[in-house]
């Protein structure tokens, strides 16, 4: 017969197991990067308190301290989360596709199509240059940056391209990726600008494929 459970899920007569000092400093490093995501990606980041972000995610102000220095060393830590977001939306896409060139251009479509987030606009595109600088973004975008590396060497390597050297159409691609990123969160029409932008870029990977 097994042993009555709690409301719980505790089976009764049994210690509850209480979390440990790391799940709960996890937990509350969580619940500040969530209220700061949510802050971030509709006050700004200028608009956006520390106090603010506290009372959002219900821990003290030196609970918020004891993770992280200040405002801006929070706000890397969201855009890097938001990183690892868009790393995980253009791997999906890329491994949608089985011709490894079409894989590239699904990636780019889908870096592309995520500028069109509002939150993603004002935290990545938007506030991320004045709060953190470019060479800091350029070091938590590093993994972004690798991602088109690989799939340029790979649809070299398999023939999908002339052979050439990986490095400088990486650098040409990402470089007008992020700029295009940055047009269509600026656009009045971002959907619009995506459209234009998707359509070039189709062209772009056609005479890229051709060898013109």
């Amino acid at each position: 017969m097994t042993a009555a459970r709690t409301a719980t899920g505790h089976s009764a007569g049994q210690p509850r197991v209480r979390p440990t000092q790391q799940e709960r400093s996890d937990a509350t490093v969580e619940d500040l990067l969530a209220a700061a995501r949510a802050l971030f990606a509709t006050a700004g980041y200028a608009a956006t308190s520390l106090d603010a972000v506290c009372e959002r995610a219900g821990v003290t102000k030196g609970a918020l301290y004891h993770h992280f220095s200040g405002k801006k060393q929070l706000f890397a830590a969201v855009y890097a989360r938001e990183q690892e977001r868009l790393n995980e939306r253009i791997t999906a896409a890329y491994r949608t596709v089985t011709d490894p060139w079409g894989a590239v251009l699904e990636g780019c479509r889908a870096y592309l199509e995520a500028s069109l987030d509002p939150g993603v606009q004002r935290i990545t595109l938007l506030d991320a240059p004045g709060a953190l600088g470019w060479e800091a973004m350029r070091e938590l975008d590093d993994n972004c940056r690798e991602l088109t590396r690989r799939g340029v060497a790979r649809a070299i390597r398999k023939g999908a391209l002339p052979d050439r050297p990986a490095d400088p159409l990486t650098s040409l691609l990402y470089g007008g990726l992020s700029e295009s990123a940055m047009a269509i969160a600026r656009a009045g029409d971002p959907q619009a600008a995506l459209d234009d932008a998707l359509t070039d870029l189709r062209r772009l990977f056609d005479a890229l494929a051709a060898g013109s």
